[in-house]
């Protein structure tokens, strides 16, 4: 038997996710195999109270600890995760769930119950900006001020993300950007930039189609201050899987740099907006994390 914690998110996403949540313990005992796991089931109550949950299962040797919600609470149990052997799980229940998406892990709760019970532990990268964990991106520019309208918003979902970007896009001003470190010394004018460990912001929005969890590097995705004169072959591209190919994108790889801003303001870090300070060092730590995939037979 293996013991199992499940960390679920009350208030993440839609009403109708929240709604499917309360009704998601039963869903666990149904479907979970409970000869293989042995279930212990909790709510958060506050923000950070994910983490505390997560550090402290894994100091009691759970054998894995899922994130029930979105990107934002499968980045608090990381924190609490991060560097043990304690493995991740998610079911995704939030808004965009790029994390999980970029694992290839069933959206549907019922599925993703399910593959918990054929999956394995594999290692993959985290990263940090300023000591602050993320485990899919961190930007700043544009991304960053669509994060900080979006989580003040009393809607979520792709309806409510596109309508935050068609308001805020034409009045946004691109600023300039210094990038330093394993090599690199770039200034550019960028509309954002999106530094990602895995390839998706969510909603299947690739915007690092190449990306990779178990690669020890981030790939930097620079779009181009004129970047809104392609903005609807942007837009296609961005699904297509195909972003990087465009002549207004830019991509960077590196393990380690150093983000020099013209001033401190909006970041965000697997989509929640921080205030962060004008330089902004950016790293990946190789294998610093346990997360649960479908087994590979």
């Amino acid at each position: 038997m293996k013991n199992i914690a499940f960390i679920i998110n009350p208030i993440s996403g839609n009403k109708e996710t929240q709604n499917a949540k309360k009704k998601l313990p039963k869903l666990i005992m149904q479907t979970l195999d409970t000869d293989q796991w042995l279930p212990n089931i909790v709510f958060t109550e506050y923000a950070g109270h994910a983490t505390e949950l997560a550090f402290q299962y894994a100091r009691m040797g759970f054998d894995a600890v899922v994130a029930v919600g979105g990107d934002g609470t499968v980045n608090e149990v990381a924190k609490g995760l991060k560097g043990t052997n304690t493995a991740l799980g998610i079911i995704p229940m939030g808004s965009g769930n790029g994390f999980a998406r970029h694992l290839s892990i069933p959206i549907r709760p019922q599925k993703a119950i399910d593959m918990i019970n054929h999956s394995e532990p594999i290692s993959v990268d985290y990263g940090l900006a300023n000591g602050k964990l993320f485990v899919s991106t961190c930007g700043t520019g544009f991304d960053a001020l669509i994060a900080d309208h979006f989580a003040g918003s009393n809607k979520r979902g792709f309806a409510t993300y596109l309508q935050k970007v068609l308001h805020d896009a034409f009045s946004y001003h691109p600023q300039t950007y210094h990038i330093v470190g394993d090599g690199l010394d770039v200034t550019h004018k960028a509309f954002l930039i999106t530094f990602a460990n895995a390839n998706q912001w969510g909603y299947e929005a690739l915007i690092a189609p190449r990306a990779s969890v178990q690669d020890g590097k981030m790939d930097i995705m620079l779009m181009s201050g004129n970047a809104l004169l392609g903005s609807a072959s942007l837009a296609l591209r961005l699904f297509a899987g195909s972003i990087d190919d465009s002549h207004f994108m830019d991509t960077l790889r590196a393990k380690e740099v150093t983000l020099i801003r013209e001033e401190v303001g909006p970041f965000h870090l697997d989509g929640d907006p921080v205030e962060m300070e004008k330089d902004i060092h950016i790293k990946i730590v190789p294998d610093g994390l346990r997360v649960l995939v479908e087994k590979r037979f």
